[in-house]
């Protein structure tokens, strides 16, 4: 029950009243358009050694800021099924000596192909590098069956979901980059608190996440 004081504290969870989820989807790999340079050689290595490790803690570091949160009861179990998967790949990103992003990308049944996560570092969010991350991420999704998940034949679409809780850019983001939306829903969710794992943010992003939404409506 809310008593209508303080949003809740660190270690509680927040129900979002109205979480918007789209679906996105690219239909032919000529629809993706290139994302102006970032201003420093972005490259890209796909994890040839899966580790759930790996991927947890950049589950962590890209996505507590935009409420990452569905994968926090994951066990180490849970984690090591995911990666072990022939038909997921994972790519990290580096810039100027470190690591800038990553992303999952998933080969599904009839050519479906599945962009499960991709995002930037703190440090590297705002400067121009999210455009090209999501093109380069998009041309390896296209690449299925030739870059990777290499028996799984090749891509016929390319799709992934976002929400009102990521980046209040992201959508538009994907948009340039040639996606459109295949569905849109609206549900409540519960989301944990993603100041919590690994380590403490300075603000709660769910807390922003209400205010961008309030600010929309007034403007």
């Amino acid at each position: 029950m809310n008593d209508g004081g303080p949003p809740a504290l660190r270690g509680d969870a927040i129900a979002v009243p109205a979480v918007i989820e789209w679906t996105m989807e690219m239909l032919d790999a000529a629809d993706l358009c290139p994302a102006p340079l970032p201003g420093v050689e972005m490259t890209f290595t796909l994890a040839g050694q899966p580790s759930p490790e790996v991927n947890r803690a950049m589950y962590a570091a890209v996505g507590a800021r935009v409420c990452w949160t569905d994968r926090f009861p994951w066990t180490h179990a849970d984690w090591r099924a995911w990666v072990e998967r022939p038909e997921l790949s994972t790519w990290i990103a580096m810039a100027e000596g470190t690591i800038a992003g990553f992303f999952e990308i998933e080969a599904q049944p009839g050519g479906d192909t599945e962009i499960h996560l991709v995002g930037l570092t703190h440090a590297f969010v705002g400067r121009g590098y999210g455009g090209y991350l999501v093109e380069q991420c998009t041309r390896r999704a296209w690449q299925r069956g030739e870059l990777w998940a290499l028996d799984s034949g090749p891509a016929a679409r390319v799709w992934l979901r976002t929400s009102s809780l990521d980046h209040p850019n992201a959508i538009a983001n994907y948009r340039r980059r040639g996606f459109k939306v295949a569905a849109e829903t609206t549900a409540p969710k519960l989301v944990p608190d993603p100041r919590v794992a690994p380590w403490p943010l300075p603000h709660d992003p769910r807390v922003a996440s209400r205010r961008h939404e309030e600010e929309e409506l007034i403007t």
